[in-house]
């Protein structure tokens, strides 16, 4: 698995560096300021709320709710020892798919926990560098032979999977608590057979090829994350740190994943909220003036792009595949459009 890279902290080999330095005092010194901070925060957070409630009787049942949603699908983490967490990579994988998880993983700091709470690695067919997007080089901590047994997987956007890979992800996730993909990693995971007949999202630009090569998954559009079992998918690019995090709260709890995001002065809050991409729930319109790809919905430039002409009409296309992919079934996307 390839192992999420966070090029700042890691500035040689992606992966080598898993443990925490704890060395400079100025930094734990900031580190309890930024703490006692979140939880005074969370605490006039909570005021707030409760203030804003018209009575008791709602306040209690907004709390009962706010801790069920907390407990829903919670996991166990270990009595001692890290939760190993394998990133599987091949080229081109999407850098942000994997490092912003990563990043998540790395920060969680648990009181009390003597180990690192996750142990991160990568993982590919072979330990031979990888180009990731971008041109980011990455050597390959195990390959799918030595690779220690994960509880959790991330799979970002990536090349073509081998059957090898996808022979890899049906085993392990035998014993996984989460296997998730970000973006259109959903493709890799999907490939598995492992999503038939269950929930998934992924990238909005890959929604229709998705739901035209997979009809046997319900595809969510407008989610930020789908949980089912333990399978989960992101959407696309910054949605896999929210699914993180979200694996973080089910592990630890809600407060340890706040402060992992206050620690990261990341201020999305998807984690929360499954529901929080519906800006990306409705397909957009091509028009003469904005043509998108039948596709994949994205912007096109009429003058460069490739094109066909089918029944008369003229359609542009990000790329020579999705241009492969719409004269062989041209139907299936233009009947597309038409339920828009």
């Amino acid at each position: 698995m390839i192992i999420v890279i966070a090029a700042s902290r890691f500035p040689e080999k992606v992966g080598v560096m898993n443990e925490r330095t704890h060395t400079i005092n100025g930094r734990e010194l900031l580190k309890t300021a930024a703490e006692f901070s979140l939880i005074a925060a969370i605490a006039l957070s909570a005021m707030g709320e409760l203030s804003a409630n018209p009575g008791p009787a709602e306040a209690k049942n907004h709390l009962e709710e706010s801790k069920a949603a907390i407990k829903a699908n919670s996991l166990k983490p270990p009595v001692q020892g890290s939760i190993p967490v394998a990133f599987l990579v091949s080229e081109g994988a999407v850098i942000i798919d994997f490092c912003g998880p990563w990043e998540v993983f790395h920060d969680v700091n648990v009181p009390g926990h003597q180990d690192n709470p996750f142990r991160l690695y990568t993982v590919a067919e072979t330990t031979n560098p990888i180009r990731a997007s971008g041109g980011m080089k990455i050597i390959p901590d195990y390959t799918l032979e030595t690779a220690p047994p994960p509880k959790v997987i991330v799979i970002p956007a990536q090349s073509e999977p081998s059957e090898a890979m996808l022979e890899w992800i049906r085993k392990s996730t035998k014993n996984t608590d989460v296997t998730m993909s970000v973006c259109t990693g959903a493709f890799v995971l999907a490939k598995t057979g492992l999503l038939s007949g269950k929930a998934a999202t992924t990238f909005h630009a890959a929604f229709r090829p998705f739901a035209a090569q997979f009809p046997d998954i319900h595809l969510k559009r407008g989610a930020r994350f789908v949980e089912d079992g333990n399978l989960a998918s992101a959407g696309g690019l910054s949605s896999g740190i929210d699914l993180a995090l979200r694996v973080v709260e089910r592990y630890y709890g809600r407060e340890i994943a706040q402060k992992t995001a206050y620690e990261m002065e990341y201020q999305g809050q998807g984690w929360m909220n499954p529901d929080s991409n519906q800006v990306y729930a409705e397909e957009r319109i091509s028009t003469a003036e904005h043509p998108l790809c039948p596709v994949c919905q994205m912007d096109v430039d009429p003058a460069t792009a490739p094109k066909s002409v089918y029944k008369g009409k003229t359609y542009y296309f990000c790329s020579q595949d999705d241009k492969k992919q719409f004269d062989a079934t041209p139907n299936k996307f233009v009947d597309a459009g038409k339920k828009l």
